[in-house]
């Protein structure tokens, strides 16, 4: 009798499973939806909201920020030097610069600024909403009256989205400007065929997927960490729970983004 008992209830939580799942997803969505909401209505950004965007705005990408360009400027020059020379060895040197450009511009920038700004801000932020919440900090602040959402969870969102979009726009430019005078040197005579390349690689089309792509980074990185720190229904409520959770989620969102990233530009 024990046995199929305890059958019974392996085989109920495992039935569970999958709902518990489609639960988490759709706490996220809804959560996503309404910080949009809010960030759209200016009633959101009282004083105290106010502050704690610009405090967020700034520990989220001024510290990061310089190195992280850095660190993708060393990569422009290391990838350029190698594509550069490989085409070279196997007569495609016209390709080479539109390969740099399409690898690291289009693809690994805009993956890698996301993913940084959520190991190094988002991810951290969604397990110290965590951290809140199982204190009782957000039940305190309600009985005061205030909307923990609105000024706890949305500024570390807006600043996420922020520090992602800030860090990938300004290494695509770094990546752009090394990757010129690793082809041409300190000279203006590779100006005109440089911006052919350009062009041909950022057609409207590839553009827009390109700046879509881009967004929805930042949204996922931003909102997916939040929702899992505010309503870590899977787990414990610990900052260990809402941290794997939100890693894991957000992971399979950047791969389903990326893939049709992918997929817009080259088919």
């Amino acid at each position: 009798m024990d046995a199929a008992s305890t059958r019974f209830q392996r085989l109920t939580h495992t039935g569970r499973a999958p709902l518990r799942w489609l639960s988490g997803w759709w706490r996220i969505i809804f959560f996503g939806a309404s910080l949009l909401v809010l960030a759209m209505s200016p009633s959101s950004y009282g004083r105290e909201t106010r502050q704690a965007l610009m405090r967020h705005l700034y520990l989220d990408t001024a510290p990061i920020l310089w190195w992280f360009t850095v660190l993708c400027a060393l990569l422009t020059l290391v990838i350029t030097r190698i594509v550069v020379v490989t085409a070279l060895s196997y007569g495609l040197s016209r390709y080479a610069l539109e390969m740099v450009i399409r690898v690291l511009v289009l693809e690994l920038i805009p993956l890698t600024a996301a993913l940084f700004v959520a190991l190094r801000c988002t991810i951290p932020n969604g397990a110290a909403l965590a951290e809140m919440r199982r204190i009782g900090h957000f039940d305190a602040l309600a009985r005061q009256g205030i909307d923990p959402v609105v000024t706890l969870a949305l500024p570390r969102a807006l600043a996420g989205m922020f520090a992602t979009i800030t860090l990938a726009a300004l290494s695509c430019v770094v990546a752009l400007v090394l990757a010129y005078l690793a082809v041409y040197g300190w000279t203006f005579a590779g100006a005109p065929a440089y911006t052919h390349v350009f062009g041909h690689v950022f057609h409207p089309a590839v553009s827009l997927i390109f700046v879509l792509k881009t967004l929805f980074f930042s949204l996922a990185v931003s909102i997916i960490p939040m929702a899992s720190g505010l309503y870590d229904v899977e787990g414990d409520g610990s900052r260990e729970s809402a941290a794997l959770q939100g890693l894991v989620r957000m992971f399979a969102v950047l791969l389903v983004l990326e893939a049709a990233s992918l997929a817009g530009n080259y088919s």
